[in-house]
């Protein structure tokens, strides 16, 4: 006959255990948190729409954008841990978490860069609004997949975890720039006005003076 294992526990007068079993916290994120997040995040789409209609260019300043890029960047990347993390593992909490969000925010901020400057410098562009759709599409695309490697060294995620928090940036963050009416791509370029070289203008002008001192000479 086979006996089960004898507990030793302390137990209460009707020979129940005392001992109650830690309760696993399996993250610091709360309803609470989520909510700040979220009124976060519609305040920028807000401030986004208000930019477009009180500007005269009809979309946000380039300023205004910088500053969106930058500050879109921690609430998503905390709200897009909390959904991509593996529930397995323990999370991130306090301080760690909190430097953890900030690196991975600046990384994410600095891919916009890449948008900014590769595509002009590449195809001779006066602005990267200039390309193509299928150009930025391959742009995108590059920017995805390293923000999903910045994703995994700042959180120790899975590359598909990386990719889906990396997505929820961008595509939250191309949403706003549409809301504010930035022209990601697609623009046509200004037309080529050709402009008179200083010597021509010195030489028309003399020209003039010559003409109108000629004239001037016939009718005395």
């Amino acid at each position: 006959m086979v006996h089960a294992p004898q507990d030793d526990s302390p137990k209460d007068s009707k020979g129940r255990s005392v001992l109650k079993p830690i309760e696993r916290q399996d993250d610091d994120f709360t309803r609470r948190h989520l909510i700040i997040a979220g009124l976060a995040l519609l305040g920028i789409a807000a401030v986004a729409v208000a930019l477009r209609m009180t500007s005269d260019s009809g979309s946000a300043p380039l300023w205004a954008q910088i500053l969106g890029v930058i500050l879109l960047a921690p609430p998503l990347v905390r709200v897009g841990y909390a959904f991509v993390r593996d529930s397995e593992l323990a999370p991130y909490v306090g301080s760690e978490l909190r430097n953890r969000v900030l690196v991975c925010s600046a990384l994410f901020a600095a891919l916009w860069l890449i948008y900014a400057f590769v595509p002009a410098y590449v195809f001779q562009l006066d602005a990267a609004s200039e390309m193509s759709w299928a150009i930025a599409g391959v742009v995108f695309s590059v920017m995805l997949v390293l923000g999903a490697l910045a994703s995994v060294a700042s959180f120790e995620l899975e590359f598909p975890s990386g990719l889906a928090h990396a997505g929820l940036y961008l595509v939250f963050t191309i949403f706003i720039a549409i809301l504010s009416g930035v022209t990601l791509a697609g623009r046509e370029p200004a037309p080529f006005q050709p402009t008179t070289p200083p010597a021509a203008v010195a030489v028309q002008s003399v020209q003039a003076q010559m003409t109108s001192t000629a004239a001037s000479i016939r009718l005395r």
